[in-house]
């Protein structure tokens, strides 16, 4: 069961997804978050790797309705969402996956590594809206090279899907939220 830790850093997550603000997550809410996905400059200059952002997005859409909208409705409340998140821990591969993807969509210079820059990029397109950082990327750059490799990142994002964990440093890789712990 998700604990209250995950619930808020969730809930970010949930209210940045719902482009329509009717509380529900919907397959339109997802192949709106694939058009944002789409805008970044690699991702719209490189058909293979917009096809791949299209895919996840929208395989994560596919995945949540028959696995979490139990009444057939084709719509996800977060209720959905937390219970999703319970099996995310057996989803490794699968979360390392879309990892992956995002990790090529965010590079955008594709030279391996997410700066500070292209991780605010990031932030961004996941809110659909310019979102204030702080030292978030301080947070998430543990061993202080000024990047984000592919292997940091992947162990981020499965801190921020999997993580009940405050101190994880991979709870705050999509930004600050309101209720997390400061410090």
């Amino acid at each position: 069961m998700a604990s209250e830790f995950q619930h808020t850093k969730l809930r970010a997550m949930f209210d940045a997804f719902d482009v329509d603000g009717d509380g529900y997550l919907e397959e339109a809410d997802f192949t709106a978050l694939a058009a944002r996905w789409g805008g970044l400059a690699r991702v719209r200059t490189e058909a293979d790797l917009a096809a791949r952002v299209r895919d996840v997005m929208l395989g994560w859409w596919q995945h949540l309705s028959t696995t979490v909208d139990t009444d057939g409705a084709g719509r996800i409340s977060m209720a959905g969402i937390l219970a999703m998140v319970d099996r995310l821990p057996s989803m490794h591969e699968t979360v390392t996956a879309t990892a992956d993807t995002v990790f090529d969509a965010v590079d955008e210079n594709g030279d391996g590594r997410i700066s500070r820059g292209e991780h605010q990029r990031l932030i961004d397109v996941w809110h659909g809206r310019g979102i204030e950082t702080g030292s978030t990327f301080d947070l998430l750059d543990q061993d202080g090279d000024g990047y984000l490799s592919r292997p940091e990142f992947a162990e981020l994002w499965s801190q921020f899907w999997i993580s009940d964990d405050p101190t994880d440093p991979g709870n705050y890789l999509c930004g600050p939220f309101t209720g997390a712990p400061t410090g």
